[in-house]
């Protein structure tokens, strides 16, 4: 095999050049479409629709406030498009765009889909399934955590924590994506506007270690910082007000400086070192049982004659005598309403209404990585009619030991989860691809007989077809390339691809093959497909089905099909993606490998129509029509091999592997078109044969030396 670099000499390159350099001028931002009108459309009367704001892309909508004798205009929340703040790009490279309006809780009032050019939604599914899945956002919280179930299931279960949604089969991916679009849109309107923790990813902080526990006293739990202790006396709370209106207006703390105005303990009791050491058993399982993943537990308790409870708090509900903040933004906490005991008597003479489990959701950002500041707003009231309200802030901070959490290794988005529900098939891609390239490396042992490499080379199309094809979804198509291309126009990440395992898998393992050995890898081996095309035209070689042999010319003109239909793709991609959803279409998997040929007649007939045609010229499509597979053969020209072993016989004389190639990727004179060629190993096969291989045949027949008998008579 010989080492080769460079791009070789294929005549269209500098016009490729001249195209991409015009479609990077052609590249357009994406933004919002929606005007004040036309959400007025939307949200008729009784809604009001206010004035763009000046620092975000929302608008506000107001209602009339009957309740009031003026019937003023109230704030009912916010309405954006998630393209203007969270652009995330779907499979086609383009952003779903949705409209979502949100109440002041962080309620959603409705979302709706503006525009999508998700493949599987574009005359595939149709977009009736993507409608029904964002319809299910209405009246949902951003305080929930929202899970996509796919498949047979019974009831959804819609909970103050947890939302189940419907999805849609086939086009996971896609839903994983919409929702995130959905979820980090809605939250930078929510940190911004409603007091939601903000600066922090919540996929991207610390997790608390739930397999560490320590055990510990509660006397060294307060030593040790777990549980943080202020001890506020009448006279500091009394000397913070001093320089102002209010001061001396607390009888009470002036009577008695030196007593006790709150004694005040909290601690992060989901951390179990903390909580299993506090809490008595019962407790804290019940307290498990109220958490979802990434949610934490404050337990505040207090005495004094200021408890953060007070004669008005009502259980289930955030207090207003304290408030978390973390880098100085609030984070909400809600009462749990939790029945607690102790594991032992703390020995901190707490009545039962002194102390509670506040709830903080893991949507809320709170990374246990950084100090916990809580803030006791304490409120002075002067004067009777028209009181002037003062308040002065006193603080506690909680910081956690490092050997207590985890921090992130990376990002840690949302699509992990997708990892995680796919792990299974990714193992068996893997496998299925350490398989692969095994044989590629070791032919000479798998094309030493025949027999044995036709059944491994139709086992491994079946794989391809039936599992990585049809089960897991891993066809790779143009899309991806024209993904890859609008994204990289509008400066947008590639991290959409996260969400699809197979993709990304698929993806990894063809780049690394185009570097060894060209195009082939994918095409001839890995491509769902392709590989239906291979084993429909077996099957028709069986029923006596003569194939069609083009004349070279013929054949080598066709090929520039391809190139021309990647050449136009790209161009539509630059300035067009309505276009550019048509123009896929020239591939049909989408038609049978992702929708199993559910669709509208014209596509089904069209891919029947290629199938039926690859009965008469070999795999017709893949070798004229694919435009991923031109895009591919380009890449491939960066192949380091030319691992199709050749002698000085093959082309002068003998034109054994150049008749038998099927894809006529063998010129006459016995050099392989890498660009063309499959890797079907049929020539590899014919070149260790020696039953096929014209030169081994002579070779042969020469060792063969019969020795000559002479009829003479002994002299």
């Amino acid at each position: 095999m010989r080492a080769r670099f460079g791009l070789g000499g294929l005549s269209a390159r500098g016009v490729l050049l001249t195209l991409s350099l015009w479609l990077g001028l052609t590249a357009c931002a994406v933004a919002g479409v929606m005007n004040r009108s036309e959400l007025a459309q939307r949200f008729p009367a009784p809604y009001i629709i206010g004035d763009r704001d000046s620092v975000m892309p929302i608008w506000p909508i107001f209602a009339p406030n009957f309740q009031q004798k003026e019937s003023a205009n109230e704030l009912v929340g916010y309405v954006f498009e998630s393209i203007d703040l969270a652009p995330v790009p779907g499979f086609s490279g383009v952003p779903v765009n949705l409209l979502i309006a949100m109440d002041q809780q962080g309620n959603f009032l409705d979302v709706s889909v503006l525009s999508q050019h998700e493949p599987v939604f574009v005359a595939g599914l149709g977009e009736g399934p993507m409608h029904a899945f964002v319809s299910q956002y209405k009246g949902l919280s951003l305080k929930q955590n929202v899970k996509i179930l796919i498949g047979p299931h019974g009831a959804r279960s819609i909970t103050a924590q947890v939302a189940e949604l419907d999805g849609v089969t086939r086009a996971t991916a896609s839903l994983h994506i919409i929702n995130q679009s959905i979820l980090s849109a809605a939250l930078k309107v929510a940190r911004k506007k409603l007091g939601f923790a903000e600066g922090r990813d919540p996929d991207l902080i610390a997790r608390i270690k739930p397999d560490v526990m320590e055990s510990h006293s509660v006397k060294e739990l307060i030593e040790s910082g777990l549980i943080k202790h202020r001890w506020l006396s009448n006279a500091e709370v009394e000397k913070k007000f001093s320089n102002t209106s209010a001061a001396g207006l607390d009888a009470e703390a002036l009577a008695h400086p030196q007593d006790a105005f709150i004694d005040l303990y909290a601690a992060l009791v989901s951390v179990p070192s903390v909580g299993r050491n506090l809490l008595s058993q019962a407790t804290w399982e019940r307290l498990q049982s109220r958490l979802d993943p990434g949610d934490h537990a404050v337990l505040v308790m207090s005495k004094g004659r200021y408890t953060v409870t007070g004669e008005s708090f009502l259980r289930g509900s955030a207090p207003d005598r304290i408030v978390l903040k973390q880098d100085q933004l609030p984070i909400e906490m809600r009462d749990l309403n939790l029945d607690i005991t102790f594991k032992d008597d703390p020995g901190l003479d707490l009545d039962r209404e002194t102390y509670s489990i506040f709830r903080i959701i893991g949507r809320s950002g709170l990374d246990p990585s950084r100090p916990l500041d809580f803030v006791l707003p304490v409120t002075r009231l002067k004067g009777i009619i028209f009181p002037e309200k003062l308040i002065q802030d006193f603080d506690l901070r909680l910081e956690l030991p490092e050997r207590l959490y985890t921090m992130p290794e990376g990002d840690n988005k949302s699509w992990i989860g997708s990892w995680r529900d796919r792990k299974i098939e990714v193992v068996i891609l893997l496998v299925g691809l350490g398989v692969l390239s095994v044989a590629l490396v070791m032919q000479r042992s798998l094309v030493a007989r025949q027999r044995r490499f036709t059944l491994f080379r139709n086992l491994y199309l079946l794989f391809t077809l039936l599992f990585i094809g049809w089960h897991a979804q891993g066809q790779l198509s143009i899309v991806n390339l024209t993904s890859v291309w609008q994204a990289a126009l509008a400066g947008r990440s590639l991290s959409f691809y996260l969400y699809d395992p197979m993709t990304v898998t698929l993806t990894l393992f063809t780049l690394l093959s185009l570097v060894f050995w060209g195009r082939g890898s994918f095409c001839g081996w890995l491509c769902p497909f392709g590989a239906l095309q291979e084993l429909a035209a077996k099957l028709g070689q069986r029923f006596k089905i003569r194939q069609v042999k083009l004349k070279p010319a013929i054949d080598a003109r066709l090929k520039w099909l391809k190139y021309l239909a990647l050449a136009g793709i790209l161009v539509s991609a630059s300035f067009s993606s309505s276009i550019t959803d048509l123009a896929v279409e020239v591939e049909p998997f989408k038609t049978v490998i992702t929708l199993n040929f559910v669709r509208s007649w014209p596509f089904v007939v069209y891919a029947l129509g290629l199938l039926v045609a690859n009965l008469f010229v070999y795999k017709l499509f893949c070798r004229f029509l694919c435009p991923f597979g031109a895009g591919l053969a380009l890449l491939g020209r960066v192949r380091l091999l030319n691992w199709i072993p050749r002698r000085r016989d093959c082309g002068s004389p003998c034109q054994t592997c150049r008749h038998q190639c099927e894809y006529q990727a063998i010129t006459p004179s016995g050099r392989v078109q890498y660009d063309e060629c499959f890797q079907c190993m049929e020539c590899v096969v014919i070149y260790a044969s020696d039953e096929r291989c014209a030169p081994l045949m002579l070779e042969k027949k020469r060792a063969k030396v019969i020795p000559i008998q002479s009829n003479q008579p002994n002299q």
